[in-house]
């Protein structure tokens, strides 16, 4: 299977799990909470058994690593290759009931994601990127549009700065000092790193915990639109240790060149 008939495949699984979501996201649902705290839903619980059964059933056998089931991943494969799985990004936007969650999924080839697929159910719409494949994306109509970052402001032209609604951050105050004049979009889940690949903001600094099945996917979709993902030191967000689910800070640029920051 090349790359372009997996993306495909990898776009199908997310859906069937965006569509079970919508089913209990139409209904009451109940809410548990989960040893670190964070919310968990029938939802939740539903996509995931989606994903991790479709995806273990493709001909590449790569093992799977989703946050619904960390024990159950052993490793990457021989290949150095793992599905990066969050059936359910943004629950807590999700029990709001504001429309902002995602399905995730993204397939790490030695420690980098080569591909792509966010599913906003609520929001009728997809992200889908690949190696040699570039960014799209699906509007609720279907048709499809190819992703490009809108590159660095002009001179004097404010910052578009995509914050989160859930995680507000201590230390962002201080860096948006240093970055200048600038105006908020709030958003949630992996939809933050999307609107950058998409051109309607310029820059998402995370300053905030997450984990890396928050990123993965969204960060090929901004990579292959021509942005990038760093750490505060400038490295490219790695996927290379998964026992470390945990994130380091890092910044979404809607820019190519590190010279241009």
């Amino acid at each position: 299977m090349d790359m372009t008939d997996l993306l495909s495949t990898v776009e199908r699984i997310a859906r069937e799990a965006g569509d079970a979501i919508m089913t209990v996201y139409a209904r009451e649902f109940s809410v548990e909470e989960k040893e670190d705290k964070t919310p968990l839903t029938e939802a939740d619980k539903a996509a995931h058994a989606i994903i991790v059964r479709e995806l273990n059933a493709l001909p590449q056998g790569i093992p799977v690593l989703s946050e619904e089931d960390e024990q159950g991943f052993a490793g990457p494969d021989a290949d150095d290759r793992y599905w990066l799985v969050d059936p359910l990004d943004g629950t807590k936007e999700f029990i709001k009931r504001n429309d902002e969650f995602t399905v995730n999924i993204a397939l790490i080839e030695q420690g980098r994601p080569v591909l792509g697929v966010v599913i906003a159910p609520a929001l009728g719409t997809a992200y889908l990127a690949a190696e040699g494949f570039g960014a799209t994306k699906v509007d609720q109509n279907g048709v499809r549009y190819t992703l490009q970052v809108a590159g660095r402001p002009e001179a004097k032209t404010p910052w578009r700065v995509v914050g989160s609604r859930s995680h507000p951050s201590p230390d962002l105050a201080d860096w948006l000092e240093k970055l200048g004049e600038h105006e908020m979009l709030p958003m949630g889940s992996s939809l933050k790193l999307c609107v950058i690949a998409e051109g309607k903001a310029d820059v998402y600094p995370r300053l905030g915990p997450t984990c890396l099945w928050d990123t993965g996917a969204a960060q090929a979709v901004v990579e292959q639109a021509g942005g990038r993902v760093e750490t505060l030191q400038g490295e490219p967000l790695s996927y290379a240790t998964p026992s470390e689910k945990l994130n380091p800070h890092f910044v979404v640029w809607g820019h190519g060149s590190v010279h241009d920051t």
